[in-house]
């Protein structure tokens, strides 16, 4: 971008400043005719409206190159003060070409207009170009360049240590790994205990709901017996009735 030079005329110049404050290495701008705001065409205001466009009175001192500003005198489309308001608020000016008796569409046909527009072009030339955005500084300062990179290049040394010095933490990690993974095996053995320990409570209370059924049976068959016991006594003692009675009437 350091070749190249932006041309704006009339409404053209909202673009072109637009683009202008966008690109930082420019060489230079001219303004053809250039509007304050489209609002600013039709109306007088004196402050900048939110629903306004091409606002070049906005844009126009954040422009960091030259600005060769053109405007006629008679123009009866751009107001001739809208010209002369955006040269005066440049950041870089340039002597401005006032056109008088120029019009709005005809500044061309002045032979001042192509003579104007030279000049500027090789004054643009003749100044130094930016090298990536720094300025070109004398031999001797070239040459003090290279102590400074090693100064910069020894001062970022002691970062080196700090690293070295920042390793013993991986050791610091490692035990913290290792006390982890024993918090993790201890855990696990007491879950082990614990689950054995329930499967012979459950075991345990198995057994001891046999031995209840177990001695519940037992106790049912002693109830038993006791039944057919009484039971056969109780036949026994009608069999010795029935035989007195049997005596006693004979």
């Amino acid at each position: 971008m350091e070749d190249t030079i932006l041309y704006g005329q009339s409404v053209g110049s909202g673009p072109t400043l637009e683009l202008a404050i966008r690109l930082p290495h420019l060489r230079a701008v001219v303004l053809h005719s250039p509007i304050l705001s489209g609002l600013r065409v039709v109306y007088q205001v004196k402050r900048t409206l939110w629903f306004d466009i091409y606002k070049n009175i906005d844009k126009i001192p954040l422009v960091n190159c030259p600005v060769l500003v053109i405007h006629g005198t008679e123009d009866d489309v751009v107001n001739f003060s809208h010209g002369k308001r955006l040269w005066e608020l440049c950041k870089e000016k340039y002597e401005p070409l006032w056109i008088k008796g120029g019009n709005h569409c005809n500044l061309e046909l002045f032979p001042e207009y192509l003579r104007n527009l030279r000049k500027f072009i090789l004054a643009i030339e003749k100044l130094q170009r930016p090298c990536n955005g720094l300025d070109l500084k004398p031999n001797g300062q070239s040459h003090q360049a290279p102590n400074n990179a090693d100064q910069n290049e020894e001062k970022s040394r002691p970062s080196t240590d700090y690293k070295d010095k920042g390793r013993p933490s991986f050791g610091h990690k490692e035990k913290s790994r290792l006390s982890t993974d024993s918090r993790d095996k201890a855990r696990a053995s007491i879950d082990k205990r614990e689950k054995s320990r329930r499967s012979t409570d459950r075991h345990m209370k198995a057994r001891n709901s046999t031995d209840h059924l177990e001695r519940a049976r037992k106790s049912f068959d002693r109830l038993g017996d006791m039944v057919r016991s009484v039971g056969l006594c109780n036949v026994d003692c009608l069999r010795q009735t029935a035989a007195e009675v049997t005596y006693r009437m004979k």
